[in-house]
């Protein structure tokens, strides 16, 4: 329990002594030149390697949960606070690195932040009790932070609103494809190799990119710093302005929510095949190959047709195709039929944050660091939630986990109609505040 209590404590140390930072730091701002097409791209299937890498191994933990549990000696219930102990300071952080995106290079920013994922990913290796292998996670959570947010918020700056789906697209595409990789691979690869090696390799292979990343963000000879005279007031007048705009609240309210189920469910998925299906820990991986694979494979197509038609329906219809794959899974139906269950589940993510992510793009174009900073903060601590909450239900029994979770995301969805109902893909268009 000390564990648990040290990570709360630091989770609140970090969110005011990030606060006290923005007063000293955050004095500055930039403007990215245009780019070719050619360096763009470049750019963008690196940040996407990144992307996959993180995601492969924020999501080859729930899997491995029994695992682990039986390898330390603990139970696996606080075996599972890995995911909220990465998940929580993930999400505070982001906050921190969305003020620093919006006033320094936000590629120097993503080079830091990758090298601080590199090298925890080396250290958690050397973990020898479940309380140490927890604060690895909570300080992996902290350092690597700033590679997906600031990813999307620079995508935000290269790509106009009208061709932001495809790259959105191809990085939630990405964070989809680590996700069912790293689900699926993770748990196949550790009875080969073991849990350490397996890290070990995430962070050689993470240096490789780092290194190339690095290389390639030196010849695209960014701008100087220019002066903005940043002050706390004024950092909390953007916030103010972001979640009083009635686009911005109602898009960062589903943000959370949508994390709070989509984590809750998929944390303990390895758990449910393991006690519902009797499956091995080869077998949970490849239950768990769909979550993800619709992201990887369509997302790019999901992006393009956002860019034709618009979110209004879209997003809705991801949220709802949600909510009942969650809820045919609570009837214990055969094991082909969950295994199609899991890919719906995961087509529901793919429908529905990446759109969420879009419109907080153009919410807060104006300061699109902290704009997505404010949109991953809200996503994380969704995603720590209900890991805990799910994890909370359970001993209620699976059915009335899933149903509950069910009965929660299908209400989102019948009001999703209507408050997305403007999501068109004109700029122009007003929408009410």
């Amino acid at each position: 329990m000390l564990v648990v209590k040290g990570l709360f404590h630091a989770i609140a140390t970090l969110a005011f002594s990030s606060i006290y930072f923005n007063i000293r730091a955050m004095n500055r701002t930039i403007n990215l030149p245009r780019i070719s097409e050619e360096k763009r791209e470049s750019l963008l299937w690196l940040l996407a390697a990144a992307t996959f890498i993180i995601f492969f191994q924020a999501y080859m933990i729930a899997p491995l949960i029994p695992n682990l549990a039986e390898i330390f000696k603990a139970s696996e219930q606080f075996t599972g606070l890995l995911i909220p102990a990465y998940l929580l300071p993930y999400g505070i952080s982001t906050l921190f690195f969305g003020l620093l995106a919006d006033h320094f290079l936000p590629t120097s920013i993503i080079i830091l932040s990758l090298l601080a994922f590199t090298v925890l990913s080396l250290l958690t290796a050397i973990a020898t009790n479940i309380d140490q292998l927890i604060l690895w996670r909570f300080l992996t959570g902290m350092g690597s932070s700033g590679v997906i947010p600031i990813s999307v918020a620079l995508t935000g700056r290269l790509y106009n609103f009208k061709e932001r789906g495809r790259p959105l697209g191809l990085l939630f595409g990405a964070m989809a494809g680590g996700a069912a990789t790293g689900s699926t691979l993770g748990v196949l690869i550790v009875p080969l190799i073991g849990w350490r090696l397996l890290f070990i390799g995430l962070g050689v292979l993470a240096a490789f990119v780092l290194a190339m990343l690095a290389l390639n963000i030196s010849r695209l000879q960014l701008p100087k710093l220019a002066s903005s005279g940043l002050t706390l007031k004024k950092v909390f007048r953007i916030y103010y302005h972001l979640l009083t705009q009635r686009r911005g609240l109602m898009t960062y309210f589903y943000v959370f929510c949508n994390g709070v189920f989509h984590s809750g469910v998929f944390t303990w998925l390895g758990l449910y095949f393991k006690v519902n299906y009797s499956l091995h820990e080869w077998q949970i991986g490849l239950a768990l190959l769909g979550y993800g694979l619709p992201g990887f494979i369509l997302g790019p197509l999901i992006g393009k047709a956002v860019d034709k038609k618009g979110r209004k329906i879209l997003l809705p219809a991801g949220i709802l195709i949600s909510a009942l794959s969650v809820g045919l899974l609570a009837t214990h139906s055969p094991l082909w039929v969950t295994f199609v269950l899991v890919s719906s589940l995961s087509l529901g993510y793919d429908l529905s944050q990446p759109l969420l992510a879009g419109i907080i793009t153009e919410v807060g174009k104006h300061q699109p660091g902290q704009a997505i900073g404010l949109n991953v903060f809200t996503l994380f601590m969704g995603f720590g939630m209900g890991s805990l909450l799910f994890g909370a239900l359970i001993p209620y029994g699976w059915s009335v986990a899933l149903l509950t979770f069910t009965v929660f995301q299908l209400i989102l969805a019948i009001i999703s109609f209507r408050v997305f109902k403007n999501e068109t893909n004109t700029i122009e268009q007003t929408i009410p505040t």
